[in-house]
């Protein structure tokens, strides 16, 4: 079972989540989605607490009322953690969560140490928490179902994208031939016309007139 909260330190609110045991963790560890963020009490044992990020957000940027909400869930889901004040809370991207066989249920490590932050904790606070817990619901995932819907949207976003730079690309290009076909037309009738027309004996009105004639 998976733990859901609503944070509505910012808006739209976001997503936060995690598992129920260090089993559901080891599940939320594979099929996390790449930009959701993981948080988790340093050197403790504690919740494994995601944030599935609004699009536009970076993981880097996260508002700080919104990093406050995260660190106050994973401080208050951990034993020893949620009696301690001056906590340090790590967090990183999911896809830079690294699993080997040789851990234990629940243990991770990082891909790129440097891709991993810290916020601080004094204490508690029980007002934070209070709202995010009446937000609680849990629910049974599907994990591989909703990974594979997760990529056919990715998928079908992706398409639409190249279809429409495809499409735009197209219209210059077209567009630039216009021009291109439009400089050289002018220049045949102002250009070689006009000096052609500069550079002819001019005739007089009498010579004109017996050109009619």
């Amino acid at each position: 079972m998976v733990l859901f909260f609503t944070s509505t330190a910012v808006e739209p609110p976001a997503t936060l989540y995690m598992g129920r045991d260090k089993v559901e963790n080891e599940e939320l560890i594979k099929y996390a989605w790449p930009q959701d963020v993981w948080f988790h009490v340093d050197k403790l044992s504690s919740a494994h607490v995601y944030l599935r990020m609004p699009g536009g957000m970076q993981w880097e940027k996260i508002p700080e009322p919104l990093l406050v909400d995260c660190a106050q869930l994973v401080k208050a889901n951990s034993i020893e953690g949620n009696k301690k004040d001056n906590l340090t809370i790590i967090y990183t991207p999911a896809d830079n969560l690294k699993k080997t066989g040789d851990m234990a249920v629940g243990q991770v490590s990082f891909h790129n140490d440097k891709r991993v932050k810290r916020v601080y904790v004094v204490k508690r606070d029980n007002a934070i928490v209070n709202r995010l817990n009446k937000t609680k619901v849990e629910k049974q995932v599907d994990h591989e179902q909703e990974r594979i819907e997760r990529i056919k949207k990715e998928n079908a976003i992706r398409r639409a994208a190249a279809a429409a730079k495809k499409k735009a690309d197209a219209e210059l290009a077209r567009a630039r031939e216009a021009e291109k076909a439009a400089r050289s037309y002018d220049s045949l009738f102002t250009g070689e016309d006009e000096e052609e027309f500069n550079s002819a004996p001019k005739k007089s009105v009498r010579e004109a007139e017996e050109d009619f004639m």
